[in-house]
């Protein structure tokens, strides 16, 4: 019962994904001032509630390379991998009591009408196989 306890009180990081399309990331740059107030005004939230880890923004993928692995050597090509409809634009990292706690701030975060943005738990290091076990 103590371990239950343990682990339902303990921490967990959640990554919440900023997956944008062409018209909503469009719109974000049409109000790239807006967005970056807002987008300030949501990391201090997270600060002031003690659940801020991290937060990045990407590079246009134009602009990006991708290494595929699925022959016998690797093969690099230039631009975005797969679809442009939907690109990983940023993330937030959160440190969060639960699953439920990290959708509540990911409702928060300050997109354009059509954005997306996927919640994923980050696996702690005691959740990570060994290597030989």
């Amino acid at each position: 019962m103590a371990v239950l306890l343990d682990e339902e009180m303990a921490m967990s990081k959640y990554m919440l994904i900023m997956r944008g399309t062409d018209e909503s990331n469009a719109a974000m740059m049409a109000n790239i001032e807006e967005l970056m107030t807002t987008t300030g005004q949501f990391i201090e939230d997270l600060v002031k509630a003690g659940v801020y880890v991290g937060a990045e923004g990407l590079d246009d993928a134009r602009k990006g390379v991708v290494v595929d692995f699925g022959g016998e050597v690797p093969v690099v090509t230039d631009g975005p991998y797969g679809e442009t409809k939907e690109l990983f634009g940023g993330f937030f990292l959160v440190d969060v009591s639960s699953k439920e706690e990290a959708v509540e701030w990911a409702k928060r975060v300050p997109v354009a009408r059509g954005a997306k943005i996927e919640v994923r738990r980050v696996p702690g290091e005691d959740e990570v196989p060994e290597i030989g076990a």
